[in-house]
């Protein structure tokens, strides 16, 4: 299936590794000029090279810190002077914090606020006066399982993920007259740092072996095993895609069927 994706522009958020850059890396086999994002610049270079051996299009990258507004305007400005425009905006942040509610100051949670929840308002503000001159767009949010099914120890992103849901419906009203599409995007048990991570915390908070971790987890997993980058990324290239064209306001989970809610 052609997606339809060669020669359009993608900015993705935090993507010189994980699931932003699994993202890139389908948009960029596509044909999808690619804008990398992401605070270290060896990183970039690295996923900029590892993207150009299967890109037909251009791929740069820009260094920012998605909690720095100014950062994040001087990346949108960026992706525009060296493409032209921008069609796609892959919204997307580390996770905050694990812990628990009486482990948390009132900083820990603006810090948190800030990255997993003010930072996609803050690229979307920005983008939008190009989608808009277009009249299209596609914005795709990543978030978190956690936004059917809280996940024990991850307070702030159990709380915050469900602002991005809030944020993704009502625009996908808003702005639907101008042909921007907006889709939230929710990755299960993909095997990433990040989850490589949870599990070693979790681990060594009960004392047993990260092996033993991922073998419970797998277990909850009707597919019975963790999801590969690849195939989340995927997801997100077909609802950026114009295969995708009468589709918007979704909330897709990616997760093996782990998440038991209707």
């Amino acid at each position: 299936m052609d997606l339809g994706l060669s020669g359009k522009t993608a900015l993705v958020a935090a993507s010189s590794k994980g699931l932003g850059k699994a993202c890139a890396l389908e948009l960029a086999k596509e044909g999808a000029h690619v804008m990398l994002t992401g605070r270290n610049e060896e990183d970039l270079q690295r996923t900029r090279a590892e993207l150009l051996l299967h890109s037909t299009g251009k791929v740069e990258y820009v260094v920012c810190d998605v909690t720095n507004p100014q950062l994040l305007s001087m990346a949108v400005k960026q992706t525009v002077d060296v493409f032209g425009t921008i069609d796609i905006l892959i919204n997307n942040a580390g996770g905050p914090p694990v812990g628990k509610f009486e482990q948390f100051t009132d900083e820990d949670w603006v810090r948190a606020f800030e990255l997993s929840l003010l930072s996609y308002v803050r690229l979307i503000r920005e983008v939008l006066p190009y989608m808009k001159k277009q009249t299209s767009g596609k914005i795709i949010n990543l978030t978190s399982s956690s936004i059917k099914q809280p996940i024990p120890g991850l307070l702030m992103s159990n709380t915050f993920r469900l602002g991005v849901v809030g944020l993704s419906k009502t625009l996908a009203m808003e702005l639907a007259a101008y042909n921007i599409l907006v889709h939230t995007v929710a990755p299960g048990r993909i095997a990433t740092e990040r989850v490589r991570a949870l599990d070693e915390i979790k681990a060594k908070q009960a004392g047993i072996s990260v092996e033993r971790v991922e073998l419970e987890s797998r277990k909850a997993i009707p597919l019975g095993r963790y999801g590969d980058p690849e195939e989340f990324g995927k997801v997100v290239a077909f609802l950026a895609s114009e295969a995708a064209s009468y589709m918007t306001g979704s909330t897709l989970l990616i997760d093996g069927g782990l998440v038991k809610s209707l």
